[in-house]
Parts: structure tokens; sequence; C-alpha cells
């Protein structure tokens, strides 16, 4: 049985992906994705590289997700879930890549700057 693999990551989160041929279950750290992502948009964000590439009904996808929040590991997932299908067929290269599903989200967290309440927030100024 072939296992494709591969690692997805967007700010702060790390996703190990595995695909192996089956009927479209999707586990997320041993539970359902709508029990792990229970908002709905970030359920159609991981599954865009699937339907895009018409894989959605073949595949069982086996996940192991941390750090971050919800929305960069739905981010880190999706990257796992395009780079994994390049490995079972490099024809969907192009296709991935005009979905922007190949490129990962370079944004990070803007560091604290001495002086400042956050990264650009300021104190309030007093005149007097």
């Amino acid at each position: 049985m072939e296992v494709y693999t591969a690692t997805g990551r967007r700010k702060n989160a790390i996703a190990r992906v595995r695909l192996t041929p089956g009927k479209g279950e999707v586990r997320i750290n041993g539970m359902e994705m709508l029990e792990y992502f229970k908002r709905e948009t970030l359920k159609m964000d991981i599954e865009q590289p699937l339907q895009i590439t018409d894989n959605f009904e073949k595949f069982d996808m086996s996940v192991r997700v941390h750090g971050g929040g919800l929305s960069g590991q739905a981010g880190a997932v999706r990257l796992g879930v395009a780079r994994a299908l390049l490995q079972y067929s490099e024809d969907y290269r192009s296709v991935l890549r005009q979905g922007g599903f190949l490129t990962r989200d370079p944004r990070e967290k803007e560091r604290r700057k001495y002086g400042l309440a956050k990264a650009r927030k300021r104190y309030q100024f007093s005149k007097r």
C-alpha cells in the first residue's frame, strides 16, 4: 500500500500529513475533521487541494498537527496535503501552483518593540 507523506507549515503551526488510498476519511490528531476544526471555512480550506485535483474520495488523510492556532494549523495542513499530492503525481504541479497551494505563506507575527505596547501599538500620549 502506497503512503504519501509531506510536511506543511504556516505561522507557528507544523502539520505532518499522510495520504493513503481509501475512501475520503480524514483524521486530525486522532479526531474527526469537524470535531477538530469546528469552523466550516477551515474544513473547506483543507479540502481545496483534493477537490481541485479531483482526489476528494480517493485518499484517507491522517494528520498530526501542533503549534499555533486553528487558522495557522489549517493552512499548514493545506500545504501538507498539496505537497503529498505532488508525491502521488507530478502532473498536479501546474494546477496546484495556479491555485496557490504550493506556496508557503511567509507571514509571521511581528516582534514586539521596546517602548511600545505591542509590535506597533503605542501607549497613549500625554502632553501634560
